[in-house]
């Protein structure tokens, strides 16, 4: 019986704010407008739905200042993670959210719960690679490395893996989450053009091609004030294990990309492209030593 399951991206602009508004209310609305996306996605026949890198509130690493912190939430005692929960269970679909997550006082990690349709919470990733860099990506004053590996998430459709973001650039997480036995990977994201737009459509199909698993991109969209560090350009996508993009959202318009995903397609092209088979992870101990 053939394993097609109707994945789903949604990428959004924020909702307008001004820097006056309180964190709260900022993430009340941008919330609001992400239920009725989410209810569009399950009238489409989604079944693995994922969200945008931090989908309730701007890219506050734009600056760096404290009071951002209070966009933090326990995971998955927090309010966020308990309403998707509710969603999840009542359209029966599998959920990935990022969530700004509070694990202590000034302990906090970019991270995506991992809700199954009957709304349980099976875990969570937390971005292992955070970019410090100028001019607005100031990540480091908010965010601790990830400590939880690269875990993989076994759904009621199909074995789930995340990346968040930066970690795209890195291969070596992403051929773990293969190893594990990631049937597909979402990268959720806020990436704005110049030279990542480039690597947009290049680094994540490469990441398919080379570990034989399903990818979902993420991207959010528009300008956002005051910071302006640049346009957050959309094109959220997913590709194939062949590296085909197979659905793209637009540039600069709120969209959920749906897409009719084929499971089976991983066996067939891992029993040509014998990747796996093949690693010589024996002679790759340089990658370690060669490291300043």
């Amino acid at each position: 019986m053939a394993r097609k399951i109707t994945c789903g991206l949604i990428q959004a602009s924020n909702p307008l704010f001004t820097t006056d508004d309180l964190p709260e209310k900022i993430k009340s609305d941008a919330i609001e407008k992400h239920l009725s996306l989410i209810e569009q996605a399950a009238a489409k026949g989604v079944r693995i739905l994922c969200l945008q890198e931090l989908f309730y509130g701007p890219y506050f690493p734009a600056e760096q200042n404290p009071k951002w912190y209070e966009l933090t939430e326990k995971i998955p005692e927090g309010p966020t993670t308990k309403l998707m929960q509710e969603l999840a269970r009542k359209h029966g679909i599998v959920m990935v959210v990022p969530i700004y997550e509070n694990v202590m006082a000034g302990v906090y990690y970019n991270t995506a719960a991992v809700i199954d349709a009957d709304g349980k919470f099976l875990g969570k990733y937390r971005k292992n690679h955070i970019p410090h860099v100028h001019p607005g990506f100031w990540e480091k004053f908010y965010f601790k490395p990830g400590n939880l590996g690269y875990p993989v998430f076994q759904t009621h459709y199909g074995t789930v893996g995340v990346y968040i973001c930066y970690d795209r650039h890195f291969p070596e997480g992403a051929r773990i989450l293969g190893m594990n036995g990631a049937e597909i990977v979402f990268n959720p994201s806020a990436t704005v053009a110049g030279l990542s737009e480039y690597l947009w459509e290049l680094e994540q199909p490469a990441h398919a091609v080379a570990n034989g698993y399903f990818v979902g991109a993420i991207n959010r969209v528009g300008r956002e004030m005051p910071w302006n560090i640049g346009e957050f350009y959309g094109k959220s996508y997913f590709c194939d294990p062949r590296g085909r993009i197979v659905a793209q959202a637009k540039r600069d318009v709120d969209e959920v990309v749906v897409a009719e995903i084929d499971f089976d397609m991983i066996l067939e092209v891992r029993n040509v492209w014998q990747f796996y088979r093949d690693r010589r992870p024996e002679t790759y101990g340089d990658i370690e030593r060669l490291l300043p």
